[in-house]
C-alpha cells in the first residue's frame, strides 16, 4: 500500500485589472491560490478616496489570506517576501515587469497570459493594436517568463475569431474567459509536466505599445476600412477624437455607407445618422460624445440635436 501523500502545488497569481479577475477566480477554484501580487491601492476620483484594484478585491472575495501590495518590485523586501512563499507556480496577468530575481523562484516555472497570439503584438495594448489593423483572428498565449518582455517560450495558445465591427473594448471582454482557460490548463500542464515549451519566432514579432490619447486623432485621408478599424481599436480608451466645435468631438463607433457621397473630411446629419466623409468611402459615426457629455448612440443624440447639420473635421487631426 502507497502512503505517499501528494503535496498541493503552491500556486502564486499576480495581475491587477478586471481581464484579471477570471483567471484568478477559475485558478483559485480549480488548482487553489495560496498568494496574490497587486499593486498598491490607487487614489482616485474626486474625493482621492484609495481605491483597491480588481484582483485585491477579488482575492478578498475569495479569502485568499496572503496578498502582496509592494511599492516596488525589485526590493529586496518583495523578493524575500516570495522566495518566503516558496511558490510552486507564478501565473502573470496584466501586471507589471518581474525583475529575474522574483520569478526565477517559481519551482515549477512562472509564466505569463498575454492578450495576443503571440509573436504578433508584442506590448502593453495587444487588443487596440488588433482592432486598429483589422485582425480577424485574436487569441491568448501562456510563455514562460524571460528578462525581455512577451518573448518567452510559449506554453499554450487559444484562438477566438474577431466579429466584425468589434471595439478594443469588445475583444477585451471576448477574452477574458479565454485567459481564464488558459491560465489554469497551463498551470495542470506545469504540474503534470506535460508541457513543451517552444521558442518564438523572432522574424514574426510585431509591436502593440502603449495606445495615447494626443495621437487618437482620426486621420479622415485614410481608407473607410482604416478609418472604422482605428475608431474600433481606440475605443472605449483612450478613444478616437476629432476637432469639432471648439473642442474634440469622441467616436466610439463607425459603421460603413453606402448610401452617401461625402467628400474628404465632410460631414452631414440627417434625423437618425452622423455621416462623415473619408478618402475613399463614406462612415456612419454610430456611438460618439460631445465636449462634456456622455457616450450616445447618435440616433438618441440626434434626437435633440438643435446645432449645425453639416460641415467639414480637420482632414489630419492626429498629424
Amino acid at each position: 500500500m502507497n502512503n505517499t501523500t501528494q503535496t498541493k502545488p503552491r500556486v502564486m497569481f499576480m495581475g491587477t485589472p478586471d481581464f484579471a479577475v477570471p483567471a484568478l477566480e477559475a485558478l483559485h477554484n480549480s488548482i487553489g491560490v495560496d498568494a496574490v501580487v497587486t499593486l498598491p491601492d490607487a487614489a482616485t476620483g474626486r474625493g482621492l478616496k484609495l481605491h483597491p484594484t480588481a484582483v485585491k478585491s477579488a482575492a478578498e472575495r475569495l479569502g485568499i489570506g496572503t496578498l502582496l501590495q509592494p511599492a516596488s518590485l525589485k526590493s529586496d523586501e518583495f523578493t524575500d517576501a516570495v522566495r518566503g512563499l516558496a511558490p510552486d507556480i507564478l501565473c502573470v496577468i496584466a501586471f507589471r515587469i518581474l525583475p529575474h530575481a522574483v520569478y526565477s523562484l517559481a519551482r515549477l516555472g512562472a509564466f505569463n497570459v498575454h492578450a495576443s497570439l503571440l509573436p504578433k503584438y508584442r506590448g502593453a495594448a495587444p487588443i487596440n493594436h488588433a482592432i486598429i489593423n483589422g485582425e480577424r483572428e485574436s487569441g491568448v498565449t501562456s510563455f514562460l517568463l524571460n528578462d525581455v518582455v512577451d518573448t518567452g517560450n510559449l506554453l499554450m495558445q487559444k484562438h477566438i475569431p474577431v466579429p466584425d465591427g468589434a471595439t478594443a473594448g469588445d475583444l477585451y471582454a471576448l477574452l477574458m474567459p479565454l485567459a481564464a482557460a488558459c491560465a489554469v490548463e497551463t498551470c495542470h500542464g506545469l504540474i503534470a509536466g506535460t508541457l513543451l515549451p517552444m521558442q518564438q519566432n523572432d522574424t514574426l514579432a510585431t509591436p502593440a505599445p502603449k495606445v495615447w490619447r494626443e495621437k487618437a486623432g482620426v486621420d479622415w485621408r485614410e481608407s473607410a476600412t482604416t478609418v472604422r478599424n482605428f475608431i474600433h481599436g481606440m475605443s472605449p480608451a483612450p478613444c478616437a477624437w476629432t476637432e469639432f466645435m471648439e473642442g474634440k468631438l469622441k467616436i466610439h463607433r463607425a459603421a460603413y455607407h453606402n448610401g452617401a457621397s461625402l467628400a474628404l473630411g465632410e460631414w452631414q446629419m440627417t434625423d437618425i445618422e452622423w455621416l462623415a466623409g473619408t478618402g475613399d468611402g463614406t462612415l456612419s459615426l454610430t456611438q460618439v460624445q460631445l465636449p462634456g457629455k456622455p457616450v450616445m448612440n447618435t440616433p438618441d443624440l440626434l434626437r435633440g440635436w438643435r446645432g449645425m447639420r453639416s460641415g467639414v473635421f480637420p482632414h489630419h487631426a492626429n498629424m
